[in-house]
């Protein structure tokens, strides 16, 4: 793709999430779109949303799980760009008005007390870069027709950022293993899913590793104070008003979220009936 369809397409992307609307894939309008096409158009995507007064708070991890790789069809990891408008606090209901179509999953986040500058970053040198981990949920959303993406897609669209928000708890990775720790997760007090670190690319760690060697071959460093975002442990799953989920993560705590309001899609389909 040339520079000016590039920014077009971003710019596409920076206006649907304005305008909380969705496009048509892009790998259907575009057949031969490469992964690479995708990480441009993030690019100028968030080059839009800074431009607009948001900062880089951090990175995450997508696609890591096989129920999210499963559902999506998507079977590689990717990443994608947090900003500071995607933050919310532990006890703040989320406002699904301000998203279209989200689903929740549930991770570990790592926020580092050091730079982290790859390539050649081992699991070990993640632990030691680590301040603290933190159970948390990341509420992915998509700009794309009803999440019909493949990799391409959701690659451009920042890795399907919607918002997350951090556990209060936070425990000490080098005295937790992370890999056999075990997480459930709750939908109202029922119940939906147990799942271990190691269904995240056989360890939370490993995956902040493979992100920081990924992005140190681009240039990108991580930065000490920056929260990384594992990948998830569990399935997507759907929110509306009023429910409440929970996921607690053996030997390190819990982290609980609510939500309430109507999502784009929600209103489009009421406004339709």
């Amino acid at each position: 793709m040339d520079n000016e369809l590039i920014q077009q397409l971003g710019d596409q992307l920076y206006d649907a999430f304005v305008s909380q609307s969705t496009l048509v894939p892009f790998t259907t309008r575009y057949p031969d779109i490469t992964l690479e096409d995708g990480y441009r158009i993030q690019e100028r995507f968030i080059q839009r949303r800074l431009s607009a007064g948001e900062r880089i708070v951090g990175k995450k991890i997508g696609v890591t799980s096989k129920p999210v790789q499963d559902f999506l069809g998507v079977f590689q990891p990717d990443f994608g760009q947090l900003t500071s408008a995607m933050v919310y606090a532990e006890g703040d209901a989320i406002d699904l008005d301000g998203l279209i179509q989200p689903k929740a999953e549930a991770e570990v986040a790592f926020v580092l007390k050091e730079d982290l500058i790859g390539p050649g970053i081992t699991a070990m040198d993640v632990i030691r870069a680590t301040d603290y981990v933190v159970p948390c949920f990341e509420i992915v959303d998509s700009r794309i027709d009803d999440w019909q993406i493949k990799i391409q897609d959701t690659v451009a669209d920042n890795a399907s950022c919607g918002v997350y928000v951090l556990g209060k708890t936070q425990g000490d990775p080098r005295m937790i293993d992370l890999t056999l720790a075990g997480m459930v997760l709750e939908k109202n007090g029922e119940l939906l899913s147990t799942s271990a670190g190691a269904a995240v690319q056989g360890s939370p760690a490993n995956a902040v590793a493979w992100l920081a060697n990924t992005l140190g071959e681009l240039g990108i460093p991580f930065r000490a104070g920056e929260v990384i975002l594992s990948g998830s442990q569990s399935q997507l799953v759907p929110v509306t008003d009023g429910d409440t989920l929970t996921c607690t993560v053996g030997d390190l705590g819990a982290c609980t979220v609510t939500f309430k309001g109507r999502t784009a899609v929600e209103r489009k389909q009421e406004g339709a009936a």
